[in-house]
């Protein structure tokens, strides 16, 4: 990055490498679950619990994270809890017993909605200080970055059996791509004149550097003066607080249990074989990447309303009919129109929910993170208790409760939405003394 001169493309690498983190860390310890599941000798059941605890840390981390937010800034937080993701792996590869287990998924559950906070956080400031969309290719990485941590679990298997061997090495790579990273990322607002001692911003103005110099030590102070403030109370959330949240819950289970049970399915309902089940995933996880690099174009020319809307029906309505239909190639084109339609939910619910300020967005991240890690053990409850088939069902009808909630969003209008200004209409010329209107005509 640092022979990027252009700013926008520099702070958009940083913050994508954030993503990347997330990604990276949650798809790296969910491919060793076997051998986890091995080694601390567990069953089934108690597999499903190791997963629902990490939903419970991200359900109880808003409260903290909201506190964190305001007190540390996005930039902070988001180093922070970057590097903590890190140890929660050599913690997880270091656990002696199962409870000690549970313990350390629950802090990974904190720390990735502190996480899923803070870089969803730098994604819209920098939406909103270059007015340019980046939010679904910033989420695109994300996919990459669990693509990544595949092919490095593929690797080191390979290579030894060792979990710890594994997460140490993942755990290196997290720390060399936060602290990388860290000085590019985005510093937070401050008020010009507390910033610089220059109420006209004349400093900063001319020199960028220098300004990013002076947000640092403004978020400094303002940390330290807000730590000697009384505690904010947490007041209820808003409505429209509460449809965001909706809309990510349901969207974060429909993309996390497609991932966790779509090879299922394949093999189990449409009778696919062993090399085919899991290409469910495959098509699932390239339509959504192909799906999030186009994603912010079709935000700027039909809004993030529309295009929520338009692809959570895509989404509910192609894997419905794919489970009507039965066999494999219908389940695929299901899985396609799942893949392409949820792809573009999260980067704009995310991008609402900023502008609602921090307590927003913290509360619709911890909703979305605990959908994402404790809607596939729900889906399985599902299916354990009815069938696959109606499992899956439970998928579709969460994709299309996405698009109900989205209604009951105030989405921001595009630039095709907003009327142009007329021109005033041009006075008609008055006559003057050298050319005198002549009576009409009777």
């Amino acid at each position: 990055m640092l022979g990027v001169r252009d700013d926008f493309r520099r702070r958009l690498l940083a913050i994508a490498a954030l993503f990347c983190v997330l990604g990276f860390q949650y798809a790296t310890w969910a491919a060793r679950l076997p051998a986890l599941k091995s080694d601390l000798d567990l069953s089934k059941a108690e597999v499903g619990l190791l997963l629902m605890a990490a939903g419970v840390g991200a359900a109880i981390s808003f409260p903290l994270v909201a506190v964190l937010t305001r007190r540390l800034g996005s930039r902070r937080l988001a180093v922070v809890s970057g590097l903590f993701l890190g140890a929660v792996l050599l913690g997880l590869a270091a656990a002696p017993n199962y409870p000690l287990a549970l313990a350390v998924m629950c802090l990974d559950g904190l720390a990735v909605g502190c996480l899923n906070v803070a870089m969803n956080a730098q994604g819209a400031a920098l939406e909103a200080r270059h007015d340019r969309t980046a939010m679904a290719k910033l989420h695109a990485v994300f996919s990459a970055g669990s693509l990544f941590a595949a092919l490095l679990a593929s690797g080191m298997n390979a290579l030894t059996d060792s979990v710890a061997a594994h997460f140490g090495a993942a755990a290196a790579i997290i720390a060399l791509l936060v602290v990388a990273t860290r000085s590019h990322l985005l510093p937070d607002e401050a008020p010009a004149e507390q910033a610089t001692g220059d109420p006209a911003g004349l400093q900063t103005a001319e020199n960028p550097a220098a300004a990013d110099q002076a947000a640092d030590q403004a978020t400094d102070e303002a940390a330290t003066d807000q730590a000697d403030q009384p505690r904010r109370r947490l007041s209820l959330p808003a409505t429209a607080t509460l449809w965001m949240g909706g809309a990510m819950v349901f969207g974060t289970v429909t993309e996390g249990a497609m991932n966790d049970w779509s090879a299922l399915y394949l093999e189990e309902v449409a009778g696919a074989s062993a090399k085919v089940a899991p290409l469910g995933i495959a098509v699932v996880s390239v339509m959504m990447v192909a799906a999030r690099l186009f994603a912010d174009g079709w935000r700027a020319r039909w809004g993030d309303g529309r295009v929520v809307r338009v692809g959570s029906v895509l989404a509910g309505t192609g894997l419905a009919l794919a489970l009507l239909a039965g066999g494999v190639v219908p389940a695929l084109l299901g899985f396609a129109c799942m893949g392409l339609g949820i792809a573009a939910v999260t980067p704009c619910v995310y991008v609402a929910a900023a502008r609602q300020g921090s307590d927003a967005l913290a509360l619709v991240a911890a909703m979305g993170t605990t959908g994402l890690l404790a809607g596939p053990p729900v889906i399985g409850f599902i299916a354990q208790g009815s069938s696959m088939t109606w499992g899956m069902g439970a998928v579709a009808a969460s994709a299309v409760l996405v698009a109900a909630c989205a209604t009951r969003i105030r989405w921001t209008a595009t630039a095709q939405d907003t009327p142009k200004p007329t021109a005033p209409a041009e006075p008609a010329a008055e006559p003057t003394a050298a050319e005198p209107v002549e009576p009409a005509a009777s």
